[in-house]
């Protein structure tokens, strides 16, 4: 404690003005930071009390040439506990860290997250929509800890080019800031100002400081090559490309990626899906992760984005596969207070899909107006597809937010041209700190169609709901949870034809465990209804009043043990309550040292009365009594901040035996069919070997071994299933991939 009195002292008094440069060393040189703006008001976010934390902290800003420099002082004596775990970059670890949140326009569009692990790891992430986070992207900054007896410092230098950002006002720039510090042993988070990220406001809600303005350029070239060895289709193959940013001022910004690389370093984890809504995945490769915040264009349900960038190099026209990318660049700017974003990437091959993409946004006080323009170009189909979209935004007072956006698609396709139009709206009020009203409506047309490079779960829907949020603090000290955030909303859907399709009412419980843990409980009750996609087109079936219950807990570690579960029982759409299904997950994690852990996670789920739409055969439905069992287990070794061997084990068995065969009647019902229908069995494979090192910063060698792959057949048989899926070899392939960063 009497360091931390010694170092706040030597800041106050030093009033050297002269600049000195900033070394990023993790200690925190009172010359060094002379002048800079110190935040010492810390206060309880989570729980959100706003209360000065029980914990000293302290930050200091200084804005630099070569960056954004913070400096801070997290105090933390014995009996507070600390975490030593080491963490791979961009791990969710509830460990002791610190977050430094920056918005660079001072807008509220988009913000980036740079976290800072006690032990050394990082994170970095893209923030938009106010509070929506992805550790797809990651970027080039410098950090440095020290630990000491009465705590840990922590130093970060953030470089101005790293994000495009508007010209400066004259000499001093405006950007929005948010700092916090987390204890993992207890979840307290202590942060400056006092808002939190499960509010309606959070990004726009940043502090807004003004520091001198600079300007940085960068030019840099990533070569890669990459060796593969594939047994699964015996051969050998060697790639190379690059990757090309140049960035000449925070105004300009182009990205360039020639042949890219997007072998299987990562890898999606397994699902089994039989239903008509598509699976979403996350983006991890480097071009469309860098600057690709300002394309942020949801449609506010759920995952839902006019630009969904595995669309690019995705399934191709020609079903030969995934396609192969040839091209593609990215350009980000503003003049004055517009900002812009343009895509284009071109596949290769007769085959090969053309993606262009053009986003305006601008911002006039209290309101933001956006646009975003998408076209891709089939030339094996014969078809052109062309959305608009317009979003704006209203923050009339600190208290009330009106987003809004309004879609519109036209394809061009012989025999088959089509426009569709859709609408969101969604209205949030802070009524005080523990009160909160959320309205949403959501309009999308039948003929509404963004799929060719956007997600939407679903067209041809009307959609409304009204949530109130109750906040829990000041729970009793014996109690084991610090906090609890209550939702509860009503919702209702019909398709543009007036048909229900969903009447729920729900209500949610997410709690903040005084463990440093996390809670959730969430019911959801469902009144009589209509499925209209199950039959993709057929009738719709109509569904009795049913619920789940869902279940989900996360320990961080204590001692050598940290645990995952989650859980759910719920009905079914053939008979309601009767026959309930349910599912189940448990994943510990034992850490044999604070660098080198290994969890074997488990689950298994029954589903009676599965219903399994029947391809070719329009309003034909197997009834399934299905089991799944799956594995996910692994170990991880961080040998340092630089280099890791991770081990990734996923299987999912499934053994559907078939207990009917039912016709989807006009009226919804079912009747008895004839027509013969197969039992059902999947295997799914996905075996990866991964060891990383960092050779510099953005420039890594892996080396890999995948194997893996995706069955489905006749056989029924659960045990059998699960044994096939270890034989599995699809893919079959080890890689050596090397990129190296060259700056310029």
């Amino acid at each position: 404690m009497r360091s931390r009195f010694i170092l706040a002292t030597l800041l106050g008094l030093a009033v050297a003005p002269a600049y000195a440069e900033v070394t990023i060393d993790g200690h925190i040189d009172p010359a060094e930071w002379a002048g800079a703006k110190h935040i010492g008001d810390f206060r309880q976010t989570q729980p959100l009390t706003g209360k000065p934390g029980s914990q000293p902290t302290e930050a200091w800003i200084l804005s630099t040439p070569k960056g954004l420099a913070v400096a801070i002082r997290a105090t933390q004596p014995d009996g507070v506990p600390r975490s030593h775990q080491q963490t791979r970059r961009d791990e969710n670890a509830l460990v002791d860290r610190i977050n430094v949140m920056v918005d660079f326009n001072g807008d509220g569009r988009v913000g980036y997250d740079f976290e800072v692990k006690s032990q050394g790891g990082v994170a970095d992430e893209v923030i938009t929509n106010e509070s929506d986070f992805s550790y797809d992207w990651d970027g080039m900054w410098d950090h440095a800890v020290s630990e000491d007896a009465d705590g840990y410092s922590v130093e970060v230098l953030i470089p101005w080019y790293i994000a495009p950002m508007r010209k400066a006002n004259g000499d001093e720039r405006t950007i929005g800031l948010y700092i916090d510090r987390v204890i993992g042993g207890t979840g307290e988070r202590m942060g400056w100002p006092t808002i939190t990220f499960d509010q309606g406001r959070f990004l726009s809600s940043f502090q807004h400081v003004q520091l001198p303005a600079y300007s940085q350029s960068l030019f840099a070239v990533t070569p890669y090559v990459v060796g593969r060895v594939d047994r699964a289709n015996v051969g050998t193959s060697f790639e190379q490309g690059a990757d090309i940013l140049w960035k000449p001022n925070g105004q300009t910004q182009l990205t360039a990626t020639i042949n890219p690389d997007f072998g299987q370093v990562e890898s999606d984890d397994l699902v089994v899906n039989f239903s008509p809504e598509e699976t979403f995945f996350t983006d991890k490769r480097p071009f469309f992760t860098e600057n690709q915040g300002i394309f942020d264009f949801s449609l506010l349900d759920d995952y839902s984005q006019l630009v969904y960038t595995r669309r690019v190099g995705g399934a191709s026209d020609d079903g030969h596969g995934a396609a192969d990318i040839s091209t593609a660049v990215k350009v980000n700017g503003s003049v004055g207070s517009t900002s812009y974003g343009i895509l284009t990437a071109q596949e290769k091959g007769d085959a090969g899909r053309t993606f262009g993409a053009l986003r305006l946004s601008r911002n006039e006080g209290t309101q933001t107006f956006g646009m975003l323009a998408t076209r891709v170009n089939h030339p094996y189909l014969d078809r052109d597809a062309n959305v608009l979209g317009f979003d704006h935004r209203w923050q009339p007072n600190s208290a009330f937010t009106i987003t809004s956006n309004v879609v519109g698609s036209k394809i061009d396709e012989p025999q088959a041209n089509t426009s569709g139009l859709g609408a969101t709206s969604i209205a949030y009020w802070q009524m005080n700190e523990v009160w909160a009203q959320q309205w949403l409506g959501m309009y999308f047309g039948r003929r509404l169609d963004i799929d060719d490079f956007g997600y939407l779960p679903r067209n041809d829907m009307l959609y409304l709901h009204w949530e109130v949020r109750r906040r829990v603090t000041g729970l009793p000290a014996d109690s084991a949870y610090n906090s609890h955030l209550w939702e509860y909303r009503i919702s209702g859907a019909n398709n543009t034809n007036g048909r229900a399709v969903s009447r729920r009412f729900r209500i949610v419980r997410d709690s903040q465990r005084r463990d440093g843990g996390e809670e959730e409980w969430r019911l959801d009750t469902f009144s009589a209804a209509y499925d209209d996609r199950l039959t993709r087109g057929g009738y719709a079936l109509h569904t009795p009043p049913t619920a789940k219950l869902m279940y989900d807990r996360t320990r961080p570690r204590i001692g050598r043990w940290a645990w995952e579960a989650e859980g759910f029982i719920t009905g079914n759409q053939l008979t309601g309550y009767h026959r309930l299904g349910y599912y189940f997950k448990f994943t510990p994690t034992y850490f044999i040292t604070d660098a080198f852990s290994v969890f074997f996670g488990g689950s298994y789920e029954w589903d009676p009365n599965w219903l399994i739409w029947q391809e070719n055969h329009d309003n034909l439905l197997g009834v399934y009594d299905g089991r799944t069992v799956g594995i996910d287990s692994g170990l991880n070794w961080n040998l340092s901040n630089k280099q890791e061997l991770r081990v990734k084990l996923q299987t999912l068995a499934v053994g559907a035996k078939l207990r009917d065969t039912v016709d989807v009647t006009p009226t919804g019902g079912t009747s008895h069919s004839d027509e013969h229908v197969d039992p059902l069995g999947v295997a799914n494979l996905g075996f990866q070997i991964r060891y990383r090192y960092e050779i510099a910063p953005l420039s890594d060698l892996y080396i890999v071994y995948n194997r893996g792959g995706y069955e489905d057949d006749t056989e029924d048989d659960l045990n059998s299933q699960f044994r096939h899926g270890f034989s599995l070899k699809d893919v079959n392939e080890g890689l050596i991939k090397i990129a190296y960063r060259m700056e310029f």
